[in-house]
């Protein structure tokens, strides 16, 4: 192909964008952003395109990049490619009637949008960061987060650039101050509109290909739409199609290696049958214990692959146990856990930080004699351990509700403090954790530049949020890795699209 014929082709070109009625609005400078109230957001902008030979005539001069998957990640490449670039067409390209679904229903619907991180913290605390709550792609984020787009710079984009007011909770956990979920959402398509960002729903992608010299096609790469009739040219594409399995299978499909997706952050189906496991049973649904540590028993311990002990609310369901400690745990041991299918056992203290517990069982025999074991008013480590939950350690684990401690024998007093500290918790099977959807597996990152998220390959192509081997436990991490993420590949995007649209025009 002759560049003559490159520039014919280029002038002939029909637009494949519809629903534009006017110019969008080109912003200024790419740090620059309207700063709309949370309050007053517009809801979605649907533009559903038609046939592209019926097209109205774009810029079609312009760098044009376009995202694929109107999620979290996706949305955040798209306002980030169009304020590194305000003067391409940037493309956000979503199958579902409206985007941004995990945001709007995460956190129980009050959208845990990040977690803390203060001024003041430095690369240390940073690394210890991304050690506890990364199990995967914790060292690859380092050199991003702390150089280009951490969570502080995260907290400055929601709160100054979009005017969205946000709360730190005493667990770290980051809220808007609504507790609503629809304010970030909003916010977010509020942003990335007001930039310029062209957003089409309804618009599933069959497919992604590299368009090579072909007379009909003047750009790198053509994303198919599913109908079989539309086509939209980019000369940078960024996927961020979450765990969707088409977004796997575009990423092979363009040569990327992918590491088979998993779960993560799920909560264990305990086994009633077994003396110890019938203590949390569903008779216990809805007892916390605040402060728990839970650990595996029998998986791969091998020093290279130990998995540590998980720290944390430890919460009975009706089908097992639940809350941060266990679903960072199998977030952790996710890949274990999936090679075990998800059979094992757990070991869980339930008053860790006490030095002893028999001796601290032992005195509170030696001072309440008189007293009856299984008596949920009057406990040791009343502190600690739900009325309940006593009870019924020490109905199961004594087997005499009328005994008194006097009458407790040492080794009855014995079994008692193994109960406590190391209670052994047989499970089999898993529970998906309804506030989070987390996948590990995907894209694996050392094919990617760090710098970019572009594909080391096939320059031109990106990907951030979900898609990628990186995964978080609960607490608003998964949403700083894409936030991360998605910033990296839009900036990356962008301006690999102004390259290759000023070599193609020269």
């Amino acid at each position: 192909c002759t560049r003559r014929g490159r520039r014919r082709r280029r002038r002939t070109t029909i637009a494949l964008l519809l629903g534009l009625v006017s110019q969008q609005a080109r912003v200024a400078s790419p740090l620059s952003a309207t700063r709309p109230s949370s309050h007053s957001v517009p809801k979605q902008h649907k533009q559903t395109p038609a046939s592209p030979r019926r097209a109205e005539k774009n810029n079609n001069d312009a760098a044009r990049v376009v995202v694929v998957g109107g999620g979290a990640s996706g949305t955040f490449a798209a306002i980030a490619a169009k304020r590194a670039a305000p003067r391409a067409d940037v493309v956000l390209v979503e199958s579902g009637a409206t985007g941004l679904r995990k945001v709007l229903a995460s956190g129980g619907g009050r959208c845990n949008v990040m977690h803390a991180f203060e001024d003041g913290q430095d690369g240390d605390d940073l690394r210890r960061f991304l050690e506890l709550h990364y199990p995967r792609g914790r060292r690859e984020l380092r050199g991003p987060m702390a150089a280009r787009f951490g969570p502080r710079e995260a907290r400055r984009f929601f709160e100054d650039d979009l005017g969205v007011a946000l709360k730190t909770e005493a667990d770290g956990r980051v809220f808007p101050t609504t507790d609503d979920s629809r304010t970030i959402a909003d916010a977010l398509e509020r942003a990335a509109h007001d930039a310029g960002v062209q957003t089409l729903y309804s618009w599933p992608v069959a497919g992604v290909r590299q368009s090579g010299c072909c007379p009909e096609h003047a750009r790198s790469f053509v994303v198919a739409r599913s109908n079989g009739n539309d086509v939209i040219e980019a000369d940078a594409v960024v996927l961020a199609t979450g765990s969707a399995k088409a977004g796997y299978a575009m990423a092979r499909a363009l040569g990327a290696d992918v590491a088979p997706p998993y779960p993560s952050l799920f909560s264990f189906r305990t086994i009633r049958s077994e003396k110890h496991a019938a203590i949390l049973d569903a008779r216990l649904a809805g007892v916390v214990v605040k402060d728990a540590t839970v650990a595996l028993e029998g998986l791969d311990q091998s020093p290279s692959k130990k998995i540590a002990p998980q720290r944390g609310p430890l919460l009975v369901t009706h089908r097992g146990v639940s809350g941060p400690a266990a679903l960072k745990l199998s977030a952790f041991a996710a890949e274990a856990l999936r090679d075990s299918e998800y059979r094992g056992a757990l070991v869980v203290n339930l008053v860790p930080g006490v030095d002893d517990v028999r001796a601290a069982l032992q005195r509170y025999r030696r001072d309440h004699a008189a007293g009856v074991v299984a008596n949920d008013k009057k406990r040791p480590f009343a502190d600690r351990l739900p009325a309940r939950l006593w009870a019924a350690l020490a109905r199961v684990v004594v087997g005499d509700d009328t005994i008194r401690w006097g009458d407790l024998d040492n080794k009855q007093l014995g079994a008692l403090a193994i109960a406590c500290s190391a209670l052994r918790v047989p499970f089999a099977g898993r529970d998906a954790n309804k506030d989070e959807f987390v996948t590990a597996g995907g894209v694996r990152l050392n094919q990617l530049d760090p710098k970019t998220m572009q594909a080391k390959r096939l320059p031109g192509l990106f990907f951030c949020g979900e898609l990628l081997d990186i995964d978080a436990v609960t607490g608003g991490f998964n949403f700083q890795a894409c936030w991360t993420t998605g910033h990296l590949a839009g900036t990356g995007a962008a301006q690999h699209a102004l390259l290759a649209a000023a070599a193609a025009a020269s």
